[in-house]
C-alpha cells in the first residue's frame, strides 16, 4: 500500500509577517509531530489578504522565489524530512508580481513553483491589481512522497486545471485557499450557498479525476472578509475525508491511500471514455459562431 499522510494548516493572519512566519512554522511542526508528511499551507499566509484594496504599498511584501523565504522553509522540511506547500507573493521583476507556490521536498530542496493562472477582480478579491497571470502552464511535482499537482484559490473554479494536472500525473491536488464571507451580507443563506459552491466544485474534481483533492483555506476576519475556513480532503469519488470548522485554526493530518486511483479509475473509468477527439471548441472563449 502507498499511503501517505497529509497535513493542513488552517490559521488566521495577523498584519505581523513575523508572527505569521512564526505561527506556520510551529503548525507545520504540529503537523510533522502527528505523522503529516506533506504539509500544505494557506494562500498567502505570511500577510494578512492584501487584495482587499489596490494600494501600491502592498508591492513591497513581494519577495523572490527561490529567495529567503523558500530557503527558511527548505532548511525546515530536511529538518522534519516533509514535503512543505508554500503559497508566497511572488516578485519577478519590478511592476511584475504573481501569485505563487514554491514545493519544497523532504531533503529541503526546492522543486519549484507554479504561478495561480485564474486571477479574480471582485470586490474585497482585487487580484488583478497585484498578480500577472502564470505562465508556467500546470505543474505536478514529483516529490519523495508522491506526484503532487497545485493549484491556487481562484483556479478550484476551473475544471480544465483540475484536468490538465490530473493528465499530468498528479496523485493529490492542493489548493492553497484565502476565501471567505463578505461581512456586509445580510442573508446567511447567501453565505451557505457560497460556501457549498465551493467545496462542491473541488470535489467534482476529486470524482472526475479520479484524484484526492486538498484544500487548505485560512480563518478570522480581516477587513470586510470573515474566511470561511472550512478546509477538507477529498477522496476520489468525492467523499469527505476531513472538514474543518469554519471559525477555528486547525491543524489534521488525513492519511491517504495512492493505490485507491487505480480502484476508482478501473470501477469508474472516466478518464478511458474521454472523447478527446471531440473537445477542440472548449479552447474558445464562448461558442457562439
Amino acid at each position: 500500500m502507498r499511503n501517505v499522510k497529509v497535513g493542513l494548516v488552517q490559521m488566521s493572519c495577523t498584519a505581523d509577517i513575523n508572527h505569521n512566519v512564526e505561527k506556520a512554522i510551529a503548525k507545520t511542526r504540529e503537523a510533522a509531530a502527528q505523522g503529516a508528511q506533506i504539509v500544505c499551507l494557506q494562500e498567502l499566509f505570511k500577510s494578512l489578504y492584501f487584495c482587499d484594496v489596490e494600494d501600491h504599498a502592498n508591492f513591497s511584501l513581494g519577495e523572490a522565489i527561490p529567495g529567503p523565504t523558500t530557503e527558511q522553509f527548505g532548511a525546515l522540511a530536511k529538518e522534519l524530512g516533509i514535503v512543505i506547500i508554500a503559497s508566497l507573493f511572488e516578485k519577478r521583476a519590478p511592476g511584475l508580481y504573481h501569485n505563487t507556490t514554491a514545493v519544497l521536498d523532504a531533503d529541503g530542496s526546492y522543486l519549484g513553483k507554479y504561478r495561480k493562472m485564474h486571477i479574480p477582480d471582485d470586490p474585497g478579491y482585487y487580484e488583478k491589481f497585484y498578480f500577472t497571470p502564470g505562465d508556467l502552464g500546470y505543474k505536478v511535482f514529483d516529490t519523495k512522497f508522491g506526484k503532487l499537482g497545485i493549484l491556487i484559490c481562484w483556479d478550484q473554479w476551473y475544471p480544465e486545471a483540475a484536468r490538465i494536472t490530473s493528465l499530468m500525473g498528479a496523485e493529490i491536488l492542493f489548493y492553497p485557499t484565502a476565501i471567505g464571507w463578505d461581512t456586509n451580507e445580510p442573508d446567511p443563506a447567501v453565505n451557505l450557498e457560497q460556501y457549498n459552491a465551493w467545496q462542491t466544485i473541488q470535489r467534482s474534481h476529486s470524482v472526475a479525476n479520479g484524484v484526492y483533492v486538498v484544500s487548505v483555506n485560512r480563518v478570522g476576519r480581516e477587513a470586510d472578509q470573515q474566511f470561511w475556513g472550512g478546509s477538507f480532503v477529498s477522496n476520489p469519488f468525492g467523499s469527505l475525508m476531513y472538514l474543518a470548522s469554519h471559525d477555528q485554526e486547525e491543524v489534521k493530518v488525513v492519511e491517504l491511500d495512492l493505490d485507491k486511483t487505480e480502484y476508482y479509475r478501473t470501477t469508474w473509468p472516466y478518464l478511458r471514455d474521454r472523447r478527446i477527439d471531440s473537445y477542440q471548441p472548449i479552447t474558445k472563449r464562448l461558442i457562439d459562431e
